[in-house]
C-alpha cells in the first residue's frame, strides 16, 4: 500500500530484523522524495542495533560510532529474537484525559444496560404475578 505524503515513519519498537526495519521505513521517501524514520530502542535491543546499523550506513545516513563497535549478533541469538521479540509494556498514546471520560461514558453505558435488564425482569415478574392471581 502506498500512502501518499507520509514524510517521517517513527518505530516504537526496534524492529527484530533489517529486513522489517527497511519494510517499517519504505512508507516514506517514496518515489524520489525526501522522508525520515525515528527509531526508539532500549538496552535491551543493542544486540539488534547493528544489523540496522549496517542499513543506515549502507544508505549514506550517520550512523553514531558507538552503535558500529557493538558485538555482532550470532545467528541463533538473531533467530532466537526473530521468533520471539522482546516483550514490553504497552504505549498509550491516548491522553488521560480522554481514557477518563472513556470509562466514564463505559460505566454509564454499563449501568443503562443493567437497569433495562432489571426493568425488562420487573415487568416479567409482575406479568407472572398477574397471571397467578388471576
Amino acid at each position: 500500500i502506498d500512502f501518499k505524503g507520509v514524510n517521517m515513519v517513527i518505530n516504537y519498537d526496534l524492529p527484530t530484523s533489517a529486513v522489517e526495519y527497511i519494510h517499517r521505513i519504505g512508507r516514506t521517501g517514496r518515489a524520489g522524495h525526501r522522508g525520515k524514520a525515528v527509531t526508539f530502542f532500549t538496552e535491551d535491543d543493542k544486540p539488534l542495533l547493528r544489523s540496522i546499523a549496517n542499513v543506515i550506513q549502507r544508505a549514506g545516513c550517520p550512523v553514531p560510532e558507538y552503535i558500529k563497535h557493538l558485538p555482532k549478533l550470532q545467528s541463533k541469538q538473531k533467530k532466537k529474537f526473530i521468533k520471539k521479540p522482546l516483550t514490553r509494556e504497552s504505549i498509550c498514546t491516548t491522553p488521560k484525559c480522554f481514557l477518563k471520560k472513556g470509562k466514564t461514558k463505559m460505566k454509564t453505558i454499563k449501568e443503562n444496560i443493567k437497569e433495562k435488564k432489571k426493568g425488562k425482569e420487573d415487568k416479567k415478574s409482575s406479568k407472572l404475578q398477574t397471571v397467578s392471581e388471576s
